[in-house]
């Protein structure tokens, strides 16, 4: 039996689901009629979805009959909330929820998963492990992982999957590299304390704002001298006020910056780094300042080992052509919250088409995928589940 057939056959119900949903994006942790949707297609399915008591979201099993009692369980996850983007395709099925839009292909995630749902359900007889469903609300918050993990939702996986569909590859090609793949997103705010004083009697001040501009400058050094050249670091400052008028020295200024690394190991070490420039810079210019720093997002890893089970699944599927590995990125995922706790598989699907003038990438109004894409995203996280619980499939 050939999943990519079976999932050929699902076609039009995966292209349905993702119309439907298109046009009925939620806010994060806001996906009420999008949960519900997606409860109502998987009781149709025949399976029996669990909702969380005070969070959007829902999951399901589908439990191999082969399973024995040590049996694994793999995770495949999609993602469902919307952006707060105006849509302007001008498809005919866009967005009818003023403000926002599935600029980000979670339409096509739900229904990807969805139409594994179905083929993985086919295929329960077969099985020798279990399949966790998982449709995960507000990806946007960058904090949604860690709630599911912290209410133990994570306790019974050994495995999880993830298919993105990606506006900068070209359909249909996949990308399934190993290794780091995007970054870690922290945020941090400084506030610098210094003397008010009016601009005539520089002496009798101490100037906030020359404090910050030395702490800006400061910061850039773990990028260019503390940092090694070969590890992806981004250091950003992105607001910063401070000041009252024009012709008084300012007393206070407060910033606000992002951190950026693809190292789990540096990343541990650069809050007390940061916290040693901001305050000794501060100090050297008779200033106080205060770093305040938050962890968010770590680094997306890769598992080499489930990138191989993904890669024999694509020469089964599709002979192996349609692979393309992506240099690594800068941009960060909720999905890696989940990928510091259990191996996974972060998979970039490629859904632009130069034809059809599909050339915007995520997160823009006029971002559009090849829909020819879904049923490959289908097929493949299907057949990685496979393999990986083991067990063949029927004749």
């Amino acid at each position: 039996m050939d999943i990519l057939n079976l999932a050929s056959e699902a076609e039009n119900y995966i292209i349905g689901q993702r119309r439907y949903f298109h046009r009925f994006p939620e806010p994060a942790w806001e996906e009420v009629k999008t949960t519900l949707a997606i409860e109502k297609q998987l009781k149709e399915i025949g399976l029996e979805p669990i909702r969380f008591d005070d969070i959007s979201g829902v999951y399901a099993y589908i439990h191999g009959k082969k399973a024995g009692k040590d049996a694994k369980t793999i995770l495949l996850r999609a993602d469902i909330d919307g952006v707060s983007v105006q849509e302007k395709t001008g498809l005919d099925f866009t967005s009818e929820n003023t403000g926002m839009m599935h600029a980000c292909g979670r339409d096509c995630h739900i229904a990807m998963l969805l139409g594994a749902a179905k083929l993985l359900k086919g295929l329960e007889d077969s099985l020798t492990g279990h399949v966790k469903l998982f449709f995960q609300a507000a990806e946007e918050s960058a904090r949604a992982s860690q709630e599911y993990i912290r209410r133990g939702f994570l306790q019974d996986v050994d495995a999880i999957c993830a298919a993105h569909v990606y506006g900068g590859l070209e359909a249909p090609f996949i990308d399934i590299s190993p290794g780091y793949r995007m970054a870690s997103a922290d945020k941090f705010d400084i506030e610098v304390t210094g003397l008010a004083a009016h601009g005539s009697l520089p002496h009798t001040g101490k100037d906030a704002i020359v404090a910050a501009a030395a702490i800006i400058n400061g910061l850039q050094t773990c990028v260019s001298r503390d940092n090694n050249p070969l590890n992806p670091l981004v250091i950003n400052i992105g607001t910063i006020h401070g000041g009252t008028q024009r012709n008084i020295i300012a007393g206070k200024v407060k910033m606000e910056g992002t951190v950026r690394m693809h190292s789990a190991e540096k990343r541990k070490q650069l809050e007390k780094t940061l916290e040693k420039i901001v305050t000794d810079t501060a100090k050297a210019l008779g200033c106080e300042a205060k770093l305040s720093y938050q962890y968010m997002l770590p680094p997306l890893y890769n598992s080499p080992e489930l990138s191989v089970i993904a890669n024999k699944a694509l020469h089964k599927l599709f002979g192996g052509e349609i692979r393309k590995d992506v240099p690594p990125m800068m941009a960060s995922e909720d999905f890696a919250c989940l990928t510091e706790h259990i191996p996974g598989l972060y998979i970039n699907i490629g859904c632009a088409n130069k034809r059809l003038g599909y050339t915007e990438n995520n997160y823009s109004s006029r971002f559009m995928v090849d829909e020819s894409i879904l049923k490959n995203g289908t097929a493949l996280c299907t057949q990685i589940a496979v393999d990986y619980l083991g067990g063949g499939l029927p004749e």
